[in-house]
């Protein structure tokens, strides 16, 4: 596909404002299916170029831009959905917020890198029923935790039999939340023996030490089944876990850092995966005590151990095999 022309999309819940790049026209619409056929129809009759060279780019907004996105899956229009962040930091310092102002900036953005941006394919029904049942679990175990915590403070403090009530409340909460995180557990495992491509990658990755279920599917969900990223290491730096130069000229040469940008919640989990393979894998344990025996810091060795653990579920994928633990045989 040759871009000649983008579409800048500012997209809120209520309304879409759009820019063509070309001549700066400009049209806000309802964010209705309604008004996306008479808004693609504007933008046709205003711009010069056919729409095989027309690339339409917004913001990925969740719940307000998925409505959209569908749309154009539907219509065979190419779209691009951006991350905000990704369009933010290319603005450089803005000051206010005018969402007229915004879809020209992404009109801008999209035409700048035309050659480098890619239309967007909308992740498959079990992929985004995973992703759904994943953002719900994650809401009920901090209500859980929540509710655990503050019971924990109660009975440190109250007296049971004075506040009977609060302690009964509390405690059905946390039962219903367990019961409710259960199901959503079951429902995910149905979804992904659904379908056999999401089975088979499942299986995979769950092979190799220190991956357990939460980071094969949130691993799953965020590469949209190993596509969305061409190397482990573009999907170690998405999750914040891919070290960094920091020099300049002669006179900074700081240490090599990870970046403060990062999908914080896959970061964690891989904290865990990474402390735990500590505890199943020899090979890991090795390499983690050998490296504080030269005196290297645990948590560089454990962002090391991070990095590992998306290597080899990328590797697994790759050959469509299971992990293979050499240490066993070494004996």
């Amino acid at each position: 596909m040759k871009i000649k022309e983008t579409i800048g999309i500012d997209v809120s819940k209520l309304t879409i404002d759009v820019t063509v790049h070309s001549n700066k026209a400009y049209c806000k619409f309802e964010n209705t299916v309604k008004d996306f056929k008479k808004m693609v129809n504007w933008v046709f009759k205003q711009s010069p170029f056919s729409p095989e060279n027309v690339l339409f780019v917004f913001e990925h907004t969740g719940l307000y831009s998925h409505r959209l996105a569908v749309y154009l899956t539907k219509e065979n229009i190419s779209f691009s959905m951006v991350p905000g962040l990704e369009i933010k930091r290319s603005l450089g310092i803005v000051r206010g917020k005018d969402d007229r102002v915004d879809s020209r900036s992404i009109a801008r953005y999209g035409y700048r890198l035309r050659d480098e941006i890619s239309p967007c394919k909308l992740p498959s029904k079990e992929l985004k029923s995973l992703k759904t049942l994943l953002a719900l679990r994650e809401t009920k175990v901090k209500q859980r935790s929540g509710d655990k915590a503050l019971l924990k403070e109660y009975k440190l403090v109250y007296i049971r039999k004075d506040n009977e009530i609060v302690f009964k409340i509390l405690e059905k909460s946390i039962k219903s939340l367990s019961k409710y995180i259960s199901e959503i557990e079951q429902e995910m495992d149905k979804v992904v023996k659904s379908d056999q491509g999401l089975k088979n990658q499942y299986e995979l990755v769950t092979s190799i030490k220190g991956v357990g279920p939460q980071i094969a599917l949130y691993t799953i969900v965020l590469t949209e089944g190993f596509t969305k990223f061409k190397t482990h290491r573009q999907f170690a730096s998405y999750c914040g876990v891919a070290p960094f130069p920091n020099v300049s000229g002669t006179s900074i040469r700081g240490k090599t850092k990870v970046s403060n940008l990062a999908n914080k919640k896959m970061k964690s989990l891989l904290d865990l995966g990474a402390k735990g393979s500590l505890q199943y894998n020899l090979e890991i344990k090795t390499f983690y005590e050998r490296r504080l025996e030269l005196g290297k810091s645990k948590m560089s060795t454990i962002n090391i151990i991070r990095n590992k653990l998306i290597a080899r579920m990328f590797a697994v994928i790759k050959r469509n095999s299971p992990y293979v633990d050499f240490m066993k045989y070494a004996a």
